[in-house]
C-alpha cells in the first residue's frame, strides 16, 4: 500500500504562483510512475503532468510553459510548480503513483482556486 497527501492548494489571483506538494508513505519501494491529475466541477478528472521514476515528464498541453513537475525519491515527494495561474486552472488537484504491480494510488485532493 502507497499513502500519498498533497498541500499546497490555496486562493491566489490569476497570473500567480502556486507550488504544489505530494508525501508519499507505504510501500515505497514500489513507487514507479507518479502525476498530478485535476478536477474541475463538472468535469471529468484529467491528466496535469507526470513524471517517471527516472524523471521522463509529460504535460497537458493546456499548461505546458506555465507547470513543472519534480519529484525527490529520496525525500518521496513530488511538487508541481505552477506559475503563470489562469481561472481556468480551478480544480481540485490530486496526486496520483503507481506502483510495480501498475496498482493506481490516489491523495485526497487539495483544492486551487483562482480568480480573475
Amino acid at each position: 500500500q502507497v499513502q500519498l497527501v498533497e498541500s499546497g492548494g490555496g486562493l491566489v489571483q490569476a497570473g500567480g504562483s502556486l507550488r504544489l506538494s505530494c508525501a508519499a508513505s507505504g510501500m515505497l519501494f514500489s513507487i514507479r510512475d507518479m502525476g498530478w491529475y485535476r478536477q474541475a466541477p463538472g468535469k471529468q478528472r484529467e491528466l496535469v503532468a507526470g513524471i517517471t521514476w527516472g524523471g521522463t515528464t509529460n504535460y497537458a498541453d493546456s499548461v505546458k510553459g506555465r507547470f513543472t513537475i519534480s519529484r525527490d525519491n529520496a525525500k518521496n515527494m513530488v511538487y508541481l510548480q505552477m506559475n503563470s495561474l489562469k481561472p481556468e486552472d480551478t480544480a481540485v488537484y490530486f496526486c496520483n503513483a503507481n506502483d510495480k504491480w501498475l496498482v493506481d494510488y490516489w491523495g485526497q485532493g487539495t483544492q486551487v482556486t483562482v480568480s480573475s
